[in-house]
C-alpha cells in the first residue's frame, strides 16, 4: 500500500496544536485581565502575566504587542523588573474595589454578605497597600 498524499509529521502537528492552544489561552487570559481592571475581585496582573507567558511560547509578535501595550505593558514591566506598583494604580485599584463592593452591598440586603464584602475589601486593600510602591522618578529601560 503506497502513500499518495504527503502527510505532516506528527511533531509539526503537535507544535501547531500547542501554538494554537497557547494563543487561545493567552487571549482568554488577557480578556480576564482586562475585565479584572473593572471588577474588584478578579485579579488583573496574574492574568496579564499568564497571557504574556502564553504569547512568549507561541507568538513573538503578540508577545511584543502585549509588552508594548499602553494598558498592560506596565504590569509586565513592573513584574519583570520588580519595580513595584505605581501609586496611581494602587489608588485606582482601591477606588474600583470599594466602588464595586459598595454597589454589591447596596444590591444585597443580607447583613452576612455585607460583612463578607467588607472583610474582602479590607483584606484586598491591605494587600494593595503593603505592595512595594514604584518609585516613579526612577527611569526604566
Amino acid at each position: 500500500m503506497q502513500k499518495t498524499e504527503k502527510s505532516i509529521p506528527d511533531s509539526k502537528k503537535c507544535g501547531r496544536v500547542k501554538k494554537t492552544l497557547l494563543i487561545v489561552a493567552g487571549v482568554v487570559s488577557l480578556a480576564l485581565g482586562g475585565i479584572g481592571v473593572f471588577l474588584p475581585l478578579l485579579p488583573t496582573t496574574p492574568f496579564v502575566l499568564l497571557a504574556a507567558g502564553c504569547f512568549a511560547g507561541s507568538s513573538p509578535a503578540m508577545h511584543r504587542w502585549l509588552c508594548r501595550s499602553r494598558f498592560f505593558g506596565e504590569y509586565i514591566e513592573n513584574y519583570r523588573t520588580n519595580a513595584g506598583v505605581s501609586k496611581s494604580i494602587k489608588i485606582r485599584a482601591i477606588v474600583f474595589l470599594w466602588s464595586g463592593l459598595a454597589l454589591s452591598a447596596a444590591a444585597v440586603h443580607k447583613p452576612l454578605v455585607r460583612v463578607i464584602l467588607a472583610v474582602v475589601g479590607i483584606c484586598v486593600s491591605t494587600h494593595l497597600l503593603m505592595m512595594k510602591t514604584k518609585d516613579e522618578n526612577k527611569e526604566t529601560c
